[in-house]
């Protein structure tokens, strides 16, 4: 008796309710939000389906029956934004923007990728390989080592420059296993020889014109040696890790 009392006691409620008049509702608070909306609002959340929440009401009045002002002020982005550094190691840094709407994170993400100057490699020039590899695989590996150098100690190399010891760095790829070893040998990083001179490889162009007289022409154009320049002196150019593999060889196959 007790339960089908109270179960009708809820019934009767539930209808009062449903009769009193929208003018006699409570008033929405002014000033805030509600939590579910203040959430979608100024989280971005993510679930085990897919980040929700990032899109940005833009509308600044969005909120103006409720007294909540939604546009972008200079301001208050400056006293509610902030960056958390979470890691920091000679390899990469971690941080964290916190109160900051996605689509301007993820505009400092491209800029990122845009603007921090960095340096790879990026021609590769293949006189012999006789791996298993194919020659556009191993360039794109040697493109994704990286390198153990200050970007900023290089001249920008645009589409009409020469390379110059200013703005080019030469590396040298020359292994070979040989037949009487019976054994497959490992191409690491390690192997990667910097040559402060420039490429050794002689022009194409340049092989039936040139002389003993003169010298070859080759894909760089060095007036002198980088070891020779100041800010190669305390710190030398190599690689960020040595122990890569790029390629394996069998015995009788080659690399250069």
């Amino acid at each position: 008796m007790s339960t089908s009392s109270s179960e009708s006691d809820s019934e009767t409620e539930a209808m009062n309710l449903e009769k009193v008049p929208v003018w006699d509702l409570p008033d929405v608070p002014q000033g805030q939000l509600p939590p579910h909306i203040e959430l979608q609002r100024t989280r971005v959340l993510c679930t085990y389906l897919a980040p929700t929440n990032t899109e940005k009401i833009k509308y600044g009045c969005a909120f103006g029956s409720m007294g909540v002002d939604n546009s972008l002020r200079s301001d208050q982005f400056r006293k509610n934004f902030r960056v958390e550094i979470m890691r920091l190691n000679e390899d990469e840094i971690e941080f964290d923007m916190v109160g900051i709407d996605a689509a301007v994170a993820n505009a400092f993400r491209r800029i990122l990728i845009a603007e921090v100057p960095t340096m790879a490699i990026e021609k590769v020039l293949i006189a012999n390989n006789t791996s298993i590899v194919q020659d556009e695989v191993l360039s794109h590996r040697l493109g994704l080592i990286p390198l153990k150098v200050d970007p900023r100690l290089f001249e920008y190399l645009s589409e009409n420059d020469v390379p110059n010891e200013k703005n080019t760095i030469v590396f040298r790829l020359h292994v070979r296993c040989e037949k009487a070893k019976q054994q497959r040998i490992s191409v690491k990083s390690e192997d990667l020889k910097w040559l402060p001179n420039g490429s050794e490889f002689q022009l194409a162009t340049e092989k039936s014109v040139s002389s003993s007289a003169s010298k070859p022409k080759t894909y760089t154009s060095f007036s002198c040696s980088q070891e020779s320049l100041p800010e190669f002196a305390n710190t030398p150019i190599s690689l960020q890790h040595h122990d890569i593999t790029i390629a394996r060889l069998g015995p009788g196959q080659e690399l250069n």
